[in-house]
């Protein structure tokens, strides 16, 4: 069997505003990256959210972003290595002591947006923010969204980490992802067959139509995505014919 994790972005919604499909989407993933109140999120979100993935027995884990709410923190900001570090300590913190309250733990951490970005574009971005996440707790799994993130993951001693594919989202040759202004509906069965080629081979088709590795032990499902039910669905469908087992990031780290 091969055993693969099922994350999503979840606990995006704050005040009277909704965003994703949390409750529907739960039930067919093994890991939730929650907001931890900068990007997205609130107190009672976090709350109801951290409730949600203890009654469906899902990994925790803490969707860090930067302080900017009005840009879904998808803004940059001139912030240093050692100030972003502190971003992630301070939202960690919080999913933490909400994960205690419901005997859980928080099992892993994946930064957001443009918090992403500049990892990927600064080693010592990367670099201070993992060690700060092995200050806290040394058990943690850092899920890392692109090949250079990863490889500095993988230079920290003591780091546990994996690296994360995309299905609902197209790639370009060079790995890169292609980020629409607005998600739009994706055809499931096509959604499904992307899961099983980087589940079992560990490639993908890329937009231009070229094979590319994609050596991922978890996948990414956008639950606001409109149609996330009838992807994953389709996804779980096709589990057992392949010989793919579903867990948690913390079982393969």
């Amino acid at each position: 069997m091969t055993a693969i994790d099922i994350n999503c972005d979840m606990g995006e919604s704050f005040g009277n505003w909704t965003m994703g499909h949390d409750a529907e989407v739960m039930p067919y993933i093994t890991s939730a990256n929650i907001a931890g109140g900068y990007h997205a999120g609130d107190p009672h979100v976090m709350r109801e959210t951290v409730e949600l993935a203890a009654e469906h027995d899902v990994g925790i884990g803490v969707h860090p972003g930067l302080p900017d709410r009005t840009g879904f923190g998808r803004r940059k900001i001139d912030a240093t290595p050692e100030e972003v570090r502190d971003y992630v300590v301070y939202q960690l913190g919080a999913l933490t002591a909400f994960a205690r309250r419901h005997g859980a733990t928080v099992q892993h951490v994946k930064p957001h947006g443009a918090m992403y970005s500049m990892l990927s574009e600064s080693p010592e971005h990367a670099r201070a923010v993992m060690e700060g996440l092995l200050e806290v707790d040394d058990d943690l799994v850092y899920l890392a969204t692109d090949m250079n993130i990863y490889e500095v993951a993988q230079e920290i001693d003591g780091l546990r980490a994996v690296f994360e594919g995309y299905v609902d989202l197209d790639y370009r040759a060079d790995r890169s992802l292609i980020v629409e202004q607005e998600l739009a509906d994706r055809d499931p069965e096509l959604v499904a067959d992307r899961f099983v080629s980087i589940a079992t081979e560990g490639v993908v088709e890329a937009a231009n139509g070229e094979e590319i590795s994609i050596p991922a032990d978890s996948i990414c499902i956008h639950g606001d995505n409109p149609n996330a039910v009838a992807i994953l669905e389709a996804i779980h469908d096709r589990l057992d014919e392949h010989g793919i087992e579903l867990a948690s990031l913390s079982e393969i780290a």
